[in-house]
């Protein structure tokens, strides 16, 4: 499964009805830009920008199919792959202890999985790493890896199935490496859940925990959850729905409630957009990681995307031709009915966070949302 930057897998939804937006005062361009998100046939967007003139809020479409109620402007949501920042940060502040070597193999601190010693761990958040991604794979000769199911009916109808990170990435490894560690770049959820393992292995606690005390209660982010196998969003939210084929004709099922140990480390994580930019802000501004840890995180290292690099946990995308000079952190997710967007100068002055909700049928991407999101970085970053 590929949960990266802007582009994810959405479909259009019709026959929607969609009521004004809600928006804080002041911002008429971004309030514009998330209604005409949802008049493409998205659910529901909430958005937060944080910049010179202050903090702005907003909401437009629908917190529930068949309800006119809006999506609460700072309502919890599934943030998807935006999870392995907070992943990638809880990992270096363990190197900054000396718990963990950002450059020593990964199978000296797990044996027992029988990893390829020339993985480390800067390897496993870098995605250098050349392991399988167990959600499925290809390898460079067109060779299919099966995975998990995590689409179509049989993701639906086990959708409440709970899988223990320790024999997501058995899967994995029982697959050769994709290509010699530390000569490619590919996206891969293994990494990020064995980086997890790694976590809990030197720090004997749980994933959970580590990030509650390290992260989530020294920065105040009450509404960020770090769910496990709990299915439920706590709390005010927005809905996701998935569509699939079903005795000719489409389904339609409410798949908020879900058990997210399939995604675990990688993916797992809800928060609101409030929470996810107070984390942007704190990190960038070095309130999480010392000065030479963080500026490992941020180094650019290519990835076959010309406009974007990834460092440790985070992508830097590269100007495009709306928006000379700039430079942006980004780490955006997804997890079936759910978008997130995670944008920050490299300052932390500015940020813009959002969630998309919509019906999710896995195939053809939604071309109006990616020029929705385009618009909003150049509305925010670029003006």
């Amino acid at each position: 499964m590929r949960i990266l930057r802007v582009v994810s897998a959405f479909v259009l939804l019709t026959g929607v009805t969609v009521p004004t937006a809600f928006a804080g005062p002041g911002r008429p361009e971004l309030q514009e830009t998330i209604q005409s998100i949802v008049e493409s046939g998205f659910t529901g967007v909430q958005l937060r920008v944080h910049d010179q003139r202050g903090d702005w809020t907003g909401s437009a479409g629908v917190r529930e199919l068949g309800e006119p109620a809006k999506p609460p402007a700072d309502g919890r949501f599934r943030i998807g792959s935006a999870t392995k920042t907070f992943t990638a940060t809880a990992v270096l502040q363990l190197v900054a202890e000396g718990r963990l070597g950002l450059d020593t193999p990964v199978a000296g601190y797990l044996p027992e999985f029988g990893f390829d010693r020339r993985i480390t761990v800067r390897m496993l958040l870098q995605h250098t790493s050349g392991l399988v991604d167990y959600t499925g794979d290809h390898r460079p000769d067109g060779t299919v890896v099966p995975g998990i199911p995590w689409s179509g009916r049989e993701w639906v109808d086990h959708r409440f199935r709970t899988y223990r990170p320790e024999d997501l990435v058995r899967l994995a490894v029982a697959e050769p490496v994709k290509f010699a560690p530390g000569t490619d770049w590919s996206y891969s959820n293994t990494s990020y859940v064995v980086a997890r393992l790694l976590i809990e292995k030197v720090t004997g606690r749980s994933y959970a925990e580590v990030l509650q005390r390290r992260i989530l209660r020294p920065l105040g982010l009450r509404d960020t959850v770090v769910p496990g196998t709990s299915v439920d969003i706590p709390g005010p939210h927005a809905h996701g729905y998935y569509r699939y084929p079903d005795a000719g004709t489409g389904k339609t099922v409410d798949v908020t409630r879900q058990n997210p140990s399939w995604i675990s480390s990688a993916g797992e994580l809800i928060s609101t957009t409030r929470d996810l930019g107070t984390f942007l802000s704190a990190l960038t501004g070095g309130k999480l990681l010392p000065a030479p840890l963080l500026a490992e995180m941020l180094k650019p290292h290519p990835t076959p995307d010309p406009a974007s690099d990834y460092g440790l946990g985070v992508f830097e995308l590269h100007a495009d031709a709306n928006c000379s000079g700039t430079v942006l952190l980004n780490h955006n997710g997804g997890v079936q009915g759910y978008g997130t967007l995670m944008y920050s100068t490299p300052d932390g002055s500015r940020t813009l966070e959002a969630s998309v909700t919509y019906v999710d049928t896995g195939t053809v991407p939604a071309d109006a949302y990616q020029q929705g999101v385009q618009r909003l970085i150049a509305d925010e970053f670029c003006a």
